[in-house]
């Protein structure tokens, strides 16, 4: 009985879904995106979930899952079982207990996400979402967005961002142009720093040292009182590293990084209701890296990068009536510069944001979220300006049935307008059984690099897309959770490199519009079990068809992260992960790697740990001909008072 209850309102929901978006223009003819969607394996992973969620422990039904809270799906707080977007929250304390030194590294162990690594952290990671590659996903920092303005497609590299500044981390799911505009074409990463948790004044402190000469430093002190906020984060990391280019292909130089982040949030709330406040950072790095010839000859090269960004936010927060009000600037410039053998290419960018959101209710039943932005990008001597204006209505259509409802209109100084929506749906078939859905378009403005630089074509048009999911999630209180998604996306228009083409005046070929579709599809496992009161097992799993690709590159189709994480002694806790990935493309061998930490509590704030990265030695690669991490070891100590 219960898979009948499962199967029905899923129908329904897309039936809905796909006619509404017929009507504002998604996509021509008989909703092909919602055809290709219901694709026999992708029912049948459904069904098997279902299954399993039906298999799990019945005993834990009647306890209320507890809730979670997300700003990035609906553009203000919402709980997470009040949205039809699939978004995945991390908290300090998991970032803590893990104990990765790179925000990418963490990531890979969640479900949709995949990282290829192109040596020790400084080098260049680059992160995929549903198997869509980092153009397509805009990361926020404090509300400043932080993709290079220079780089050749606008995309942000996760290779140099550390974990010692970071609280809190939302990961939402599909098209999202309809909310945050162009790139947002397979979702979003939302990260906040650290920030007072309660009352009174916070600090914190962590230093870290082990394998290749790695020390780590971090310092924060935060404070809150009634009106005012602040806080105030110091961080370093300095490692000899090791070399870049595979050392089991005869590369032995070792390569380096040092880093340096400032960062700051401030606000205070006047007695009219009125909030002023203030964030940003500054982080200075240099890194060395190998291209791709690797040490040639047993020559070291002589290739680094020096990176220098700045962000920063001013923002007002007050109410008119019956509408809270947000007013906000964000500026970012990124200042790199990279260099080989003596030869430096210098690489700048500029980015300035202005932004206006306002929310008001609509009776009892309904909130409707407006607004609008004007975005300036400056890089070598060009620039573009996008303005646009959205808006969403989240209505709650029944007692369990939550709707969403969000279209944007951008219009952009090069290519003209653009309009996306997005279409978003939550059943509580219980309070803790879910059934969620969403549909949306999407589009990629051409980075400036592909418009404008030597290798570049003016007359470059938007990149579009379309995705959909629909998932079901089922939690038994704080025992047990279970969340199975299946997702389609399809891009077309698509800009690449294409050596045949002439626009740019290049012997060997220029930016172009690369003609067919890249799809991806697939399904997301994620769930955990609390075996005892001393023992949480975790998993992510991830299946990708990436079977039609056109100037995308292709990622493994199978991916799965295991974590086990238990109390030894009332002192004394433990963390253990096993990342396996298989079915890669280019006929890369499929590898599992198992790292490992222990915590001691030390009492009244101070925390000791020992970690292992690679603990059994495994060699492996997740980007082909660059090197990863030998077995590791890593000792450091944590504390706050």
């Amino acid at each position: 009985m219960r898979g009948a209850s499962v199967q029905r309102p899923s129908a329904v929901v897309i039936v809905a879904v796909c006619g509404i978006s017929r009507q504002i223009s998604f996509h021509e003819g008989p909703c092909p995106a919602l055809r290709e969607f219901r694709m026999q394996t992708l029912r049948i992973s459904l069904l098997l979930t279902t299954a399993l969620v039906t298999a799990l422990p019945a005993g834990a039904e009647d306890t209320t899952a507890l809730d979670e809270i997300t700003v990035s799906a609906n553009l203000e707080a919402t709980g997470t079982d009040r949205t039809g977007a699939t978004v995945t929250v991390v908290t300090a304390d998991a970032l803590a207990q893990a104990g990765d030194t790179r925000v990418a590294d963490y990531l890979a162990r969640l479900p949709g996400i995949s990282v290829n690594g192109s040596g020790p952290i400084g080098t260049t990671a680059s992160l995929y979402l549903r198997g869509a590659p980092a153009q397509y996903i805009p990361v926020l920092v404090d509300g400043i967005e932080v993709g290079d303005p220079a780089s050749p497609q606008g995309a942000y590299d996760f290779g140099t961002l550390s974990t010692a500044d970071v609280s809190r981390i939302e990961v939402l799911e599909g098209s999202s142009s309809a909310l945050y505009g162009s790139q947002a074409v397979a979702g979003v990463i939302n990260i906040t720093t650290k920030r007072a948790t309660k009352p009174g004044t916070e600090q914190s402190v962590a230093t870290e040292y082990g394998q290749y000469a790695t020390r780590k430093f971090s310092y924060s002190v935060a404070t809150k009182t009634e009106n005012a906020e602040a806080a105030l984060t110091y961080s370093h990391l300095s490692t000899h590293g090791f070399s870049a280019r595979d050392e089991n292909d005869g590369n032995y130089e070792a390569d380096g990084y040092r880093a340096n982040r400032l960062s700051f949030f401030g606000q205070y709330t006047f007695a009219n209701g009125l909030t002023l406040g203030a964030n940003g950072f500054a982080e200075k790095s240099w890194g060395e890296f190998d291209d791709y010839t690797g040490d040639v000859a047993g020559t070291p090269g002589d290739d680094f990068t020096t990176r220098d960004t700045k962000g920063a936010r001013v923002f007002a927060d007050f109410v008119t009536g019956t509408v809270a009000n947000t007013l906000d600037a964000t500026w970012f410039d990124s200042d790199r510069q990279s260099c080989s053998n003596g030869w430096c290419d210098p690489f700048d960018g500029t980015r300035t944001k202005l932004g206006y959101q306002g929310a008001t209710d609509l009776g009892a039943t309904a909130r409707l979220v407006f607004g609008a932005d004007t975005t300036k990008e400056k890089s070598a001597g060009a620039s573009t300006r996008t303005n646009g204006v959205f808006g969403e209505l989240n209505w709650a259509a029944a007692e369990k049935l939550d709707l969403t409802f969000s279209l944007r209109h951008d219009d952009h100084s090069d290519f003209g307008g653009f309009t996306s929506g997005r279409i978003a749906a939550v059943y509580r078939l219980q309070d803790d059984l879910l059934l969620r859905a969403s549909l949306g378009n999407g589009f990629r403005a051409p980075s400036l690099y592909e418009l404008f630089s030597v290798y570049g074509d003016p007359d470059l048009k938007r990149e579009d897309s379309q995705s959909a999911d629909i998932g079901i999630e089922k939690r038994w209180g704080e025992t047990a959770s279970l969340r199975a998604t299946a997702f389609y996306l399809d891009a077309k228009n698509l800009i690449g490199w294409d050596y045949a083409a002439t626009a740019c005046g290049q012997p060997w070929g220029c930016y172009a519009q690369v003609p067919g579709h890249s799809r991806r599809s697939g399904l997301e496992l994620a769930g955990h079990y609390r075996v005892s009161p001393r023992l949480d097992l975790a998993a992510a799993y991830t299946y990708t068809d990436t079977s039609v690709s056109t100037g995308w590159a292709a990622v493994a189709r199978h991916d799965l992260t295991v974590t086990a994480t238990g109390t030894i002694t009332e002192a004394l806790s433990g963390d253990m992960s096993v990342h396996y990935v298989a079915d890669r493309p280019d006929g890369m061998p499929e590898y599992a790697v198992v790292n490992a930490s222990l915590d001691y509590d030390f009492g009244e704030g101070r925390t000791g740990y020992l970690r292992v990265e690679n603990l059994f030695d495994k060699e492996y690669q997740t980007n082909k001909g660059y090197g990863t991490s030998d077995r590791a070891f890593y000792v450091g100590l944590r504390a706050s008072f």
